[in-house]
């Protein structure tokens, strides 16, 4: 079973996922925060592949894309950097990033890599449902690697459904339609889109991403999914780490309410 379903039937509340980008803020960085979120006890872990223009992140990831790719990173190098990684991570691993790069690797060839180093699935948000589902679903099934979707305030319900159907692992759900980074609070517009999510009983559960940053909005938006995503935020620690295990381990733990 994939370790993204497994976590699911697992936990049902509370789940904590975290986005880094990958080279960042130094090159050979990522399996160290890789190993610190595992340790600290984050649930899930998204890794971003850089690139040179991330449309739907905003200027902090933007920044950390352009200095990771500065450093030299590729999604060649990240493969490498992931691979024999996996007897030391329990967490299940996310690949982050846009379909481009992805089909300049290949696609076939990068589920294959992706299953040899031990990445559980994929969040491209600029990958159209259809083209997923009529040219990409059985390569990527082949390989045991889920492809997650992402939702907004705007996506019809028809597609919700839609998407919902041919989804596995757990939906994406945008808090708003805007781009990525820490805002403060949850308004009751988002409250009243979350609701209405709700009231679809999808068979996916749900992890709210955008503008989740602390404890107070990790709780607030679990109280209406499964859980969330953390991007911007986490990012921001990594930049001012002073001793990088330790304030990731801080930050997860206050994060948790630990």
């Amino acid at each position: 079973m994939n370790r993204i379903t497994q976590l699911f039937e697992q936990k049902k509340n509370n789940v904590l996922n975290i986005y880094f980008t990958a080279g960042y803020p130094q090159l050979n960085d990522t399996t160290t925060i890789l190993k610190a979120l595992d340790e600290s006890g984050a649930d899930l872990v998204e890794i971003g592949m850089p690139y040179s223009d991330p449309v739907a992140d905003g200027e902090t990831i933007q920044h950390a894309n352009q200095v990771a790719l500065d450093n030299g990173m590729s999604v060649k190098l990240l493969f490498e950097q992931l691979a024999g990684i996996r007897p030391a991570i329990k967490v299940p691993i996310l690949l982050m990033g846009y379909i481009n790069p992805v089909l300049q690797f290949g696609i076939e060839e990068f589920c294959k890599k992706c299953q040899e180093v031990g990445v559980d699935g994929l969040i491209l948000p600029d990958l159209p449902a259809d083209v997923y589902e009529e040219d990409y679903k059985a390569i990527f099934e082949k390989y045991g690697i889920l492809n997650i979707f992402l939702i907004t305030p705007q996506t019809s319900e028809s597609r919700i459904s839609h998407i919902d159907a041919i989804s596995e692992g757990f939906i994406y759900m945008v808090s708003s339609a805007s781009i990525t980074g820490a805002k403060s609070g949850i308004s009751d517009e988002q409250e009243a889109y979350f609701s209405r999510i709700n009231a679809m009983n999808l068979k996916n559960p749900r992890l709210i991403g955008f503008g989740i940053s602390d404890n107070a909005t990790f709780t607030k938006a679990s109280s209406h999914a499964a859980g969330a995503i953390i991007g911007s935020a986490f990012i921001k620690v990594v930049t001012e780490a002073k001793d990088l295990s330790a304030d990731i381990s801080a930050f997860v733990k206050s994060v948790k309410g630990e």
